[in-house]
C-alpha cells in the first residue's frame, strides 16, 4: 500500500477522510472541509459514511484518515494508530438502549435488539452488560428508533442524535451506557476516534494528526460558524438540540485524550478481551 498523490502534482498529498454525517464529526472537520485553515502540502477530501460502514472499510486501509468507533479498531491495529486529537469520549453519557416499555435492565435479557452494527462501541459496551443474554439485529443507525416504535426489535441501541430525540417517539430508557461505565470504572466511555495508516510513515503521520487537530481549535474558536456547518447534518435536531449534541461530543476529550482518556481505552479494550468480544488483546498506539 502506498501512500495516494494527487495525479496533479508529486509534492501534494491527497489524504482521504471518512467520518460519519452526524454534527460533531461535521464540527470537527469543519475548517478542513471547507478550507479555513492553510494545509501546506496536503489536501483532504471527505467521504462521509455510518461509522459501521468505515469500520468495515477500514479492514482494507482504503482510507488515510478515518473515523473508527474504538471496537473497530481493535481489529486495526495492524494498519491504523490512534490520532490523539479527534476522539469522542462519552463523559457520564453515552450509548443507550431504549423500549417502548419502561423496563430494567434485566428485562433486555432474553430480548432482540436493534444495534447500530457488530463494530461499534455502543455494541462492545452492550456485550460487557449483558454478554450474551440478547439477540441483535443489525439496522443502520437512523432508523433504530423507528424500528422500535413499530415494534419489530423489543429494543434498540442508539448513538448520535437519537440519544436526544428518542422521547419525541413515546420509548423510554432502560439503560444509558455511558452513565454505566462510569459508575463501574470511574472513566469516560471511548466511543470513536480517528485513525491514521501507518504506512504513511511517522512525518506524515504526525503532520496530519496536528492538521486535524488544528481543525478540531478552528472549530472550538469559531463555534456558531461551525455549528451552523454542522447543523446540516443534525436529523431532527434543532439549533438547542444541535449545540448541545456537538458540546457532549466535541469538547476538551476530543483536544487531546489526555491520560484518564488513553487509560479508558486501554481498560474498554480490555475487558473486551477478557469478556471474550475481541478475540486478541490490543495495544494501541498514539500518535501527535
Amino acid at each position: 500500500m502506498t501512500t495516494a498523490t494527487d495525479d496533479r502534482s508529486t509534492d501534494e498529498l491527497l489524504i482521504r477522510v471518512g467520518h460519519s454525517p452526524d454534527p460533531d464529526d461535521a464540527f470537527m472537520f469543519h475548517a478542513l472541509a471547507n478550507d479555513k485553515i492553510d494545509t501546506g502540502r496536503y489536501r483532504f477530501t471527505h467521504e462521509l459514511q455510518d461509522i459501521e460502514s468505515l469500520n468495515r472499510r477500514a479492514f482494507t486501509g482504503e482510507l488515510e484518515l478515518t473515523a473508527v468507533s474504538l471496537h473497530g479498531y481493535a481489529y486495526l491495529t495492524d494498519k491504523y494508530a490512534v490520532c490523539n486529537c479527534g476522539a469522542s469520549m462519552g463523559d457520564g453519557y453515552g450509548p443507550m438502549v431504549v423500549a417502548k416499555e419502561a423496563w430494567s435492565i434485566g428485562d433486555l435479557r432474553g430480548k432482540k435488539i436493534a444495534v447500530p452494527g457488530t463494530y461499534t462501541t455502543a455494541f462492545l459496551a452492550l456485550k460487557l452488560l449483558l454478554g450474551d443474554d440478547f439477540t441483535h439485529e443489525v439496522h443502520e443507525f437512523d432508523t433504530i428508533l423507528d424500528v422500535v416504535e413499530r415494534g419489530d426489535c423489543d429494543a434498540g441501541l442508539i448513538i448520535h442524535e437519537g440519544q436526544l430525540t428518542y422521547g419525541d417517539q413515546g420509548l423510554k430508557l432502560i439503560v444509558d451506557l455511558g452513565v454505566w461505565w462510569q459508575e463501574d470504572t470511574g472513566l469516560p466511555l471511548p466511543l470513536g476516534a480517528n485513525a491514521i495508516r501507518k504506512d504513511l510513515g511517522p512525518e506524515v503521520m504526525e503532520e496530519v494528526t496536528a492538521y486535524l487537530k488544528q481543525s478540531i481549535e478552528y472549530g472550538l474558536e469559531h463555534r456558531q460558524e461551525a455549528l451552523a456547518h454542522a447543523a446540516k447534518y443534525g436529523r431532527d435536531l434543532d439549533e438547542a438540540r444541535n449545540d448541545k449534541f456537538v458540546g457532549m461530543y466535541v469538547n476538551d476529550w476530543t483536544i487531546d485524550f489526555g491520560d484518564k482518556g488513553r487509560e479508558a481505552v486501554r481498560l474498554l479494550l480490555k475487558r473486551g478481551y477478557e469478556a471474550g468480544v475481541i478475540p486478541n488483546p490490543v495495544e494501541v498506539e498514539f500518535i501527535g
